[in-house]
């Protein structure tokens, strides 16, 4: 049987993969798909709680961290599109200032 141990086992495991990638990786996408893995592990550590502990509460907070994930990603790549539009560059070592 599957049980709680498991869930965050692989939480913790996928949490530690964002956070490499974010660390390690240069390309603002790749830092940006990092903390979306994040945002998903710990969306899963939430669920696992909720579902093991028998209430709703875990559930009803990952759907505020979904709401929150969606305008982060829309922001996100936004600001993305618009460096790349000025400096032809996506990579963190090449913009030192966020003013144009």
């Amino acid at each position: 049987m599957i049980g709680l141990h498991h869930y965050l086992v692989v939480s913790g495991l996928l949490f530690t993969i964002g956070l490499a990638g974010v660390l390690l990786r240069r390309s603002l996408l790749i830092i940006f798909m990092s903390l979306e893995l994040m945002l998903s592990a710990s969306n899963l550590a939430l669920v696992a709680f909720s579902r093991f502990n028998g209430n709703l509460h875990g559930q009803v907070f990952v759907f505020f961290i979904i709401t929150v994930a969606a305008a982060e990603v829309a922001v996100g790549l936004a600001i993305l599109v618009a460096l790349f539009r000025r400096r032809q560059s996506v990579q963190v070592d090449d913009i030192t200032t966020m003013r144009f």
